[in-house]
């Protein structure tokens, strides 16, 4: 059996267009989602595209996500918000907070926004991205359910708490978007799907072992019966543990801390998300020439670009060089989605009637027979 179905991007936009209409979304709000969707498969994650798509309809059939929630602002200053979610949709909360937080840093200089009550926001390089867009420096941050276990821990207390940062340069803009735990939950799932073995240094088991496991270490997550994913770094302050968890807790401090949210260990309890989200936007002029701020930062891109090369290596990619390929790449040739993840794609269809065949085509009705996601 194929071990994955390549679709275009025009025909995943259109499914999952329609889709979130079916939901209640309006075709404003189906636009931001999808597009912060796809940007993720396009840019080569695979673990935040596509294969999040059973997140947001159990979300959604749970009530964890409120179609009809109306965010509002209960806190400002000039260069400051707190947005209330009101278990809103992520990416609509997310994208509402950068348009603040860019507003306002083209009228005083730099601002922040935060936001709490929120649910699962995407990649978080989307947001950093739209700032960078407009010229400005763009930062995005996200807590999310427990997953990392603090170094000499067994028990997940923090989030995969995400840090992406994008700032304008030639040819490629700086982007970088890593979450602070050596991998995140979407990439265990990926792992479960295609029924492989984790790799050692990612999780541990509810005993705080090692563990290679992915199936477990999900259900423990699920569960909160103990174990996670690492810090970056691994276990061991060696090899830097403590610095993966110190990332995470910064993460930590701009989102559920400032706008007074839920924290990592307190989000997805009883029957309630509580993601808290936090949105930064600078305007380089406020250090000088904006132009040459963005030509320095390009000489210096460049020049690791064009830095020695270890033994065996022959390129140095500088951070959004390879989303950039990615994208030109998924454009022209599709992009290749998980058959597990198309198991999940059918049962949306049949779940909100739409034609699978018309959306999904003839294969992924054969190569899914029988299949349930839910099972998986």
């Amino acid at each position: 059996m194929a071990k994955s179905i390549n679709y275009s991007y025009e025909t995943l936009k259109k499914f999952c267009k329609d889709a979130f209409l079916k939901f209640g979304f309006d075709d404003a709000q189906s636009d931001i989602i999808v597009d912060v969707l796809l940007t993720s498969d396009l840019y080569g994650i695979e673990s935040h595209g596509m294969q999040r798509l059973v997140r947001y309809h159990k979300g959604i059939e749970k009530g964890l996500i409120k179609v009809d929630a109306k965010p509002e602002i209960v806190f400002e200053t000039p260069v400051s918000a707190v947005i209330e979610g009101n278990d809103g949709m992520g990416q609509l909360l997310g994208h509402k907070a950068m348009e603040i937080a860019i507003e306002k840093a083209k009228t005083t200089g730099m601002a922040i926004v935060t936001v709490r009550n929120s649910n699962h926001y995407g990649i978080a390089g989307y947001y950093a991205k739209m700032a960078c867009k407009e010229g400005l420096i763009g930062m995005s941050m996200t807590n999310s359910e427990a997953i990392m276990v603090p170094t000499f821990g067994k028990k997940a207390m923090l989030g995969s708490n995400p840090i992406a940062i994008a700032m304008p340069a030639k040819p490629y803009d700086f982007f970088f978007d890593a979450s602070t735990t050596v991998v995140t939950r979407g990439k265990l799932e990926v792992y479960n799907k295609m029924d492989k073995p984790l790799p050692e240094g990612w999780a541990l088991n509810k005993d705080g072992k090692g563990s290679s496991d992915a199936s477990d270490v999900l259900k423990n997550i699920v569960a909160k019966a103990g174990g996670g994913i690492m810090p970056l770094g691994g276990e061991t302050e060696q090899l830097g543990s403590h610095k993966g968890y110190g990332y995470g807790m910064f993460c930590e401090i701009f989102t559920s801390i400032l706008s007074m949210g839920l924290t990592s260990n307190h989000t997805h309890l009883n029957g309630k998300g509580g993601t808290c989200h936090g949105f930064v936007a600078i305007n380089p002029a406020v250090f000088g020439n904006a132009d040459d701020i963005k030509e320095h930062l390009s000489t210096l891109l460049q020049e690791l670009r064009e830095s020695p090369k270890a033994e065996g290596c022959e390129r140095i990619y500088t951070h959004g060089e390879k989303e950039v390929i990615a994208f030109k790449d998924r454009l022209k040739n599709g992009i290749n989605v998980n058959i597990n993840t198309v198991a999940e794609m059918v049962d949306l269809c049949k779940y909100l009637d739409m034609d699978v065949k018309k959306y999904l085509g003839e294969e992924a009705l054969k190569l899914t027979l029988n299949k349930s996601s839910y099972d998986m």
